[in-house]
């Protein structure tokens, strides 16, 4: 397992129009949990580039829903590198299932996910956010960053110089 600082990257989003007023708050996925994040932690889920982050937001949709694509500059510290998998220790079960249906063993079968206790350890661990390969575009990757970890000089920045985003939820009533 490797940690890698980032400085200035740039990773995109595909934000749900409705909730494009706020890009940086991660209370959607503190809402429902996400891949590397139990119900109840915000976290931000970034992509790469462009095309991977739109295979993340369509996810098992035939057709991609409305969504607001956004850039982001990120300088963080204490970022586990998993992008590339995992060949560490095989007593670390959690890691060689991150790949797991978090879904369908949340809402389905009422269990947490392995993919949580791994996340629950980097969370510990003071760990910034987690790089991992996108299971909806080969060779795309993920960036998760816990938002609770993040800490000066850590920056997260979306892009919009010209101040296109909406300032609240009033237009989308």
């Amino acid at each position: 397992m490797k940690t890698i600082s980032l400085a200035g990257t740039l990773f995109y989003r595909a934000l749900t129009p409705r909730w494009a007023h706020d890009p940086l708050s991660g209370e959607g996925a503190a809402i429902t949990g996400g891949r590397f994040n139990p119900v109840g932690y915000a976290a931000l889920y970034l992509a790469s580039d462009p095309q991977t982050a739109i295979a993340e937001a369509q996810q098992s949709q035939l057709i991609v829903p409305p969504k607001t694509l956004c850039a982001y500059h990120v300088s963080a510290a204490n970022i586990t590198d998993f992008s590339q998998g995992f060949t560490g220790s095989p007593q670390l079960t959690e890691w060689n299932l991150w790949d797991c249906n978090w879904r369908k063993i949340w809402h389905i079968e009422r269990a947490r996910p392995p993919s949580w206790e791994l996340a629950d350890a980097l969370i510990s661990q003071g760990t910034g956010g987690l790089l991992f390969p996108s299971l909806r575009n080969p060779g795309g990757t993920n960036l998760v960053l816990f938002l609770g970890n993040l800490a000066a000089p850590d920056l997260v920045l979306v892009h919009d110089p010209g101040g296109d985003l909406p300032v609240d939820q009033s237009s989308w009533r």
